[in-house]
């Protein structure tokens, strides 16, 4: 079992940047795979980053060149580093680890709220 706590979000302007943090507990051994899902208000939710276990990564197209993912797999954390900030990335951003295609867990969430 996994767990996982996000932090990091918050209110930016258009233009500026944040850094989300994630840090799993539990059975960080089985994870495979870290990323970052968000959800805006009356829209599904869409995977925006991840990264595997190796380090290779995979973006959404309407944040690629602005958001970059790490993670340090010995401390069990990734991060999102998101810069050139649009309103339209204000959404709950949501941390999640998965082996294979099974998710082993859900963060709380953490809002951003990008101001134009």
């Amino acid at each position: 079992q996994v767990q996982l706590v996000e932090s990091g979000g918050g209110l930016v302007q258009a233009g500026g940047s944040l850094r989300l943090s994630c840090a799993a507990s539990g059975t960080i051994f089985s994870i495979n795979t870290m990323g970052w899902y968000r959800q805006a208000p009356g829209k599904q939710r869409e995977l925006v980053a991840s990264i595997t276990r190796s380090g290779s990564t995979n973006y959404v197209d309407s944040v690629k060149g602005r958001f970059t993912i790490s993670r340090d797999n010995a401390k069990g954390t990734v991060s999102l580093q998101m810069n050139s900030l649009k309103p339209e990335d204000t959404a709950v951003y949501y941390c999640t680890g998965w082996s294979g295609v099974t998710t082993l867990g859900w963060g709380q969430g953490t809002q951003v709220t990008v101001s134009s």
